[in-house]
């Protein structure tokens, strides 16, 4: 990577108006391809170093105490979360391609982790972890083979509607799985609605903990009241004075609290995460939707940020960095990790430059493991739970599904269906039908088209809609129609009978059926051979069958499946003027005689 092409500060040039692809083409097929941070280690600037150790700093300030939440948060020791912290940062500085992102535990992934831990682990921590490792090594293959596979552009099939939907639904998850030990109190999650109705029946069988309350209360109100403030590390005070607040009076025992309790000393170290066979399947299901939504969000965080610092990021090369750091967090006690929209904009407010500085905040968070694993003891189990609410809190996304509401309702629907499946059948499964209605979705609309019949609008150049345009008029035995999509083996049968109703329905008798094809952007076999059945049905009829506007590609596929033999060369024109043209010199038309009616 170039840092003069993407740092303009490195250049004396005028700032650039569009993003620049870093890579040069000496590097494509370098190792330094697969190492975008040693690229930037070449040119690194010593100017930037203290900018870096200072972000470093000021980040591992909230990855202690975040990472620790979201660990609990996913059914896990809060220790496991700085060990997903350290690993993958230490990977993502190596092989992630974006200057400043900081991977980590996310809220967005504890419902789904947690999914797949509590009903499996039966309350061993021990195998807890051993599931959530295997998960994340899951994630990590399936994120580097899409990578490898150049297939970077998967999550863009989840159209935003749907991505609300599912987000919205694993917020209300997390949010409701925390709510409990805000209270005081735990329950058996046995899903979203499940859990509601739990936490109504344990506050009004009086389980409530209003010391623990009160201070998990005050903490998610601190974090709130501090976060307009970027350089305030607000999560960190908030935690700090909770946990000292406990300490002090000695809340554990006097109020019966719930605390972290003290954290095991030493840095996480190599081990495979063995489960059972009969785990696999469940483990293989949540390592899929992990990779899914750890990539989704990434994908955006990293495209933002580059759009924003005027570079460019590989969306493979950044499926390859995440994955990369998923199996770090596999292989290394963690668990699944994804991108941070909390902790990275923390970094860039700090002055962050390069990614030195995930290196420095892993680094700070190492040290803190093995020189003061007491540092946290008195934390409150409700404090962590505020740490979560927040973030949850912050995943819900309102104002832009307003706005979709307003423009198109059923895409807003859509979106509610995906909240539903979430919130009533848990995290996997109701991401599972977010997949399966965004494939629908992207189906639907080839498979059911737009198309219509042209005609001549007064006052307009061209060929225009008839239903849009009802004084158009139509050129006797003459059928224009367009099809606004590709014709493959879904829709090609709608195709055949929507043309055939045209002809029927043409208010003259019809000689010719001229297909506007410029939307048709392909044709499969199964499509090819509809045409070839409904060039005979129309030529039985009287009817000659051409094309105009075909794109070059997809003509050479009719000229392999034979369709160019059988229709004849003078059936495909350049445009639909020509087509309309050829039409009149065959069966000349007085203009005064065409038909200002159609159906």
């Amino acid at each position: 990577m170039n840092p003069t092409a993407i740092d303009p500060a490195a250049s004396a040039e005028p700032k650039q108006t569009r993003l620049l692809r870093p890579r040069q083409a000496s590097d494509r097929h370098s190792l330094m391809r697969w190492l975008p941070g040693l690229q930037i280690l070449q040119h690194y600037k010593l100017d930037w170093l203290r900018s870096d150790i200072v972000a470093g700093l000021v980040l591992a300030t909230m990855l202690v105490p975040v990472g620790i939440a979201y660990a609990v948060a996913s059914g896990l020791p809060g220790i496991y979360g700085l060990y997903a912290t350290i690993v993958p940062l230490l990977i993502y500085a190596l092989v992630g391609p974006s200057r400043i992102l900081v991977l980590g535990p996310d809220s967005s992934l504890a419902a789904v982790i947690l999914a797949v831990v509590l009903p499996l682990s039966a309350g061993d921590p021990v195998r807890a972890v051993a599931l959530a490792g295997a998960m994340a090594i899951v994630s990590g293959v399936v994120c580097v083979g899409a990578g490898l596979a150049r297939l970077g552009f998967v999550t863009e099939l989840l159209s935003k509607p749907i991505r609300y939907g599912y987000m919205n639904g694993i917020a209300l998850t997390v949010l409701l799985s925390q709510v409990p030990k805000l209270l005081g109190f735990s329950v058996d999650s046995q899903g979203p609605l499940r859990d509601l109705w739990a936490i109504v029946k344990g506050v009004v069988d009086a389980r409530v903990n209003w010391v623990a309350f009160a201070i998990g209360a005050s903490t998610l109100a601190a974090i709130f009241l501090l976060k307009r403030y970027k350089v305030v590390p607000g999560i960190l005070i908030a935690v700090v004075v909770a946990t000292a607040i406990v300490g002090s009076f000695d809340l554990a025992k006097s109020a019966g609290i719930s605390v972290l309790g003290p954290l095991p000393q030493g840095l996480p170290a190599f081990e495979i995460p063995w489960i059972n066979k009969s785990d696999l399947i469940t483990v293989i299901y949540g390592g899929l939707a992990v990779a899914l939504i750890s990539f989704a969000d990434t994908c955006v965080l990293s495209r933002a940020y580059a759009a924003r610092t005027q570079t460019y990021v590989d969306p493979n090369q950044e499926l390859i960095g995440l994955g990369a750091a998923n199996l770090g967090a596999g292989f290394f006690q963690g668990f699944p990790i994804s991108s941070s929209s909390s902790r990275t904009p923390v970094a860039e407010a700090a002055g962050a430059k390069t990614q030195l500085t995930g290196v420095v905040g892993a680094l700070a968070v190492a040290i803190l493991i093995m020189a003061a694993p007491n540092l946290l003891r008195n934390l409150p189990t409700s404090a962590l739970a505020a740490v979560v609410i927040a973030s949850a809190i912050g995943l819900f996304e309102i104002t832009d599904l307003l706005r979709i509401y307003r423009m198109q309702r059923w895409e807003f629907w859509l979106s509610m269906l995906c909240f539903a499946g979430v919130a009533t059948l848990g995290a996997i499964q109701g991401i599972a039908l977010a997949v399966v209605i965004a494939i629908i979705e992207f189906l639907w609309d080839a498979w059911r088209p737009h198309f219509a019949v042209l005609g001549r609008a007064e006052g307009v150049r061209g060929f225009h809609d008839i239903t849009r345009y009802p004084g158009a008029r139509l050129i006797p035995g003459l059928v224009l129609f367009r099809w606004d999509a590709p014709l493959f083996f879904a829709n090609a049968e709608l195709f055949q009978e929507t043309v055939i109703s045209a002809a029927e329905n043409s208010p003259s008798p019809v000689r010719w059926v001229v297909v506007a094809a410029e939307p048709v952007t392909s044709v499969d076999v199964t499509a090819a051979d509809v045409l070839a059945e409904l060039d005979r049905t129309l030529r039985e009829a009287g009817i000659k069958l051409s094309f105009a506007e075909l794109k070059d590609p997809v003509k050479d596929k009719l000229k392999r499946f034979g369709l160019f033999t059988q229709l004849g060369e003078q059936s495909f024109f350049p445009t639909i003027g020509a087509a309309v043209g050829a039409y009149l010199d065959a069966h000349p038309v007085d203009q005064a005689d065409w038909d200002v009616k159609h159906p």
